[in-house]
């Protein structure tokens, strides 16, 4: 039985599969205190080293991004919240930067409670913790931070970063 593309009654071969895109994810968490934030001094990384970021991290898959956060945030600076506490307040979709980069996906999650006192749990990514007012964020932020929070000041639930 011939199996030719061209003859009467046969289907042309199968293509192979298409590798569906896939996207980064990173989860950021908006600690609050007396209109204050929390950020850190990233370090060590080899990305924006030596600016101030919110506590953030990757997804490492198969956690949902609540369980993300609430895992970087016990990594990175040591406190524990609940899934309840979590708000999800922007998604920030992100072009590519350069061209080695890849675009990502950053959700920014208000973290209303949380217990323990934040202090450095990775030393070998973050120099200093600090208290920022929110409302005159130090000139050192990351560009796409002080973006991020400037929209989510703003009540906005999406933007769109570089396209």
């Amino acid at each position: 039985m011939s199996t030719a593309p061209d003859e009467p009654g046969t289907a042309p071969a199968a293509s192979e599969p298409r590798e569906r895109f896939r996207l980064p994810a990173a989860v950021y968490g908006l600690l609050r205190d007396q209109g204050r934030l929390l950020l850190l001094r990233r370090a060590g990384s080899g990305f924006r080293d030596g600016q101030l970021c919110l506590p953030a991290g990757h997804l490492d898959g198969g956690e949902d991004a609540v369980s993300g956060l609430r895992r970087e945030l016990r990594e990175e600076i040591g406190v524990e919240t609940s899934a309840a506490d979590c708000r999800l307040v922007l998604v920030l979709h992100s072009a590519p930067e350069h061209a080695a980069d890849r675009e990502y996906l950053n959700l920014f999650f208000a973290v209303d409670h949380w217990t323990g006192q934040p202090t450095i749990g990775e030393p070998d990514k973050c120099s200093e913790l600090l208290w920022a007012q929110e409302s005159a964020l130090p000139d050192d932020v990351v560009d796409f931070i002080r973006e991020g929070l400037a929209a989510v000041a703003r009540g906005e639930g999406f933007l769109a970063r570089g396209w």
